[in-house]
């Protein structure tokens, strides 16, 4: 690889635009949680997203309980993982554990005799202050864009560093009794609902910087345009408790994914959508996922005001991606996780988009993790897959060597600062 543009990626801060981060008081404190902190020893550094690789593996379930578990002794933990572990650290979810392990504990390989010194090291680095250690002076990140898992918008201690997204994917849903828990509130009625709606974009909306939905998890991205005389019924229903009907269930949706875009709109907020491949194991409907790109259209052409952040390059199916950054001036593709599924597909598909679309239109960084430790070795493979393919485009007589440093700046910084509002807190 040619070393000045290695050099020049390395030394070119990141705009990190995807993570799950807990806050670091969460951390600091330690308490178990099944969904986001199982453990909180040096285990935890594998939940994403090598547990499922491990699982994937043939990992038996009752030894990953027992890996995650806050009660089997950390020291014991290693023979759980031994042979799994074999298997996957070749992976992108592998590759990026091992830059972790390597660049912020010093443990080269993991073994029988370098796992107590790990599990020693992780213990001595959960610390006050270690979020901004690691992101801002060992993983050379200037922000964080956290899409919280503990609320709908995390008013976070550290708002100058973790910028927040609005989640929404619960607005539209709807699911009322999260929606209740996390702000008090309980609508009986549609007019009551799209009043806490607007409540969560008048206190947050001007601090965050984007909107974020996840719902491709649970169905098709084809939001049709339903009439409010058409949702309000169901909506009623759905309070009261009765089980709307699978169409039923989905114009609701529909309706009410609209009317959050809508005010997205209007508070000057990209919205990001999740496409692609879903985390996890063994529940994964391609057909669907194939869908994603295409379903979209409409919604994309609908609202062409608002700027649409497509995520994870809908991995496997990347080239539609391409397509709908080319094609519509208010689509973005965000590479953010897609280094760690597949390292190569990543490479030829930030070659392909830089010769196809504007180069404006590709985000090239988010680690989507819980843990902080994990962003640290995600960046290291984003760094070596975006100078291998910048290197590449060079020697191939796609790109001047000239061009370089402007493109390096766009891809890994620039654009996101053209996308996103700059929130300081």
């Amino acid at each position: 690889m040619d070393k000045r543009i290695r050099d020049l990626v390395e030394r070119t801060p990141l705009v990190d635009t995807h993570e799950h981060l807990l806050e670091e008081a969460t951390r600091l404190a330690g308490r178990p949680d099944a969904r986001r902190l199982p453990c909180n020893d040096w285990a935890y550094l594998f939940y994403n997203y090598v547990g499922p690789d491990l699982h994937s593996a043939g990992m038996p379930p009752a030894a990953t309980a027992r890996f995650f578990s806050p009660d089997t002794p950390p020291e014991e933990k290693y023979a759980l993982v031994r042979t799994a572990w074999e298997k996957t650290r070749h992976t992108g979810f592998g590759q990026a554990l091992r830059h972790t392990m390597r660049g912020l504990y010093g443990v080269e390989e993991l073994d029988e005799r370098s796992a107590p010194c790990l599990a020693q090291r992780f213990r001595d680095r959960v610390r006050p202050g270690f979020y901004r250690e690691i992101l801002q002076e060992k993983s050379n990140i200037e922000t964080c864009q956290v899409n919280s898992t503990e609320r709908i918008f995390m008013e976070s201690a550290q708002p100058d560093l973790l910028n927040q997204d609005l989640s929404f994917a619960a607005l539209s849903w709807p699911s009322l009794e999260e929606v209740e828990h996390d702000c008090g509130r309980r609508a009986r009625e549609l007019d009551g609902w799209l009043e806490i709606i607007d409540w969560y974009f008048a206190t947050y909306g001007p601090r965050a910087v984007a909107v974020k939905n996840q719902n491709a998890y649970n169905r098709r991205l084809d939001y049709e345009d339903v009439p409010r005389d058409r949702a309000e019924p169901l909506f009623l229903r759905h309070a009261r408790g009765e089980k709307l009907e699978p169409a039923e269930e989905k114009a609701l949706q529909d309706y009410l994914f609209r009317y959050c875009v809508s005010k997205a709109t209007e508070y000057g907020l990209p919205v990001k959508l999740h496409t692609g491949y879903y985390a996890g194991n063994d529940s994964m409907p391609l057909a669907r996922v194939r869908q994603n790109a295409s379903d979209l259209c409409p919604i994309l052409e609908r609202y062409g005001d608002t700027k649409f952040v497509l995520m994870h390059i809908g991995y496997p199916y990347q080239d539609e991606y391409i397509a709908l950054a080319k094609h519509y001036r208010n689509v973005w593709a965000d590479m953010c996780w897609a280094w760690i599924i597949s390292p190569l597909a990543s490479v030829r598909f930030l070659k392909e988009l830089l010769v196809t679309a504007p180069h404006n239109k590709v985000l090239t960084f988010g680690g989507d993790y819980y843990s902080v430790e994990t962003v640290y070795g995600h960046a290291c493979v984003a760094r070596h897959g975006i100078a291998q393919a910048v290197e590449e485009l060079v020697s191939e007589g796609w790109v001047s060597k000239r061009d370089v440093p402007e493109l390096v700046e766009s891809i890994m910084r620039g654009n996101a600062h053209e996308v996103f509002p700059r929130r300081s807190g």
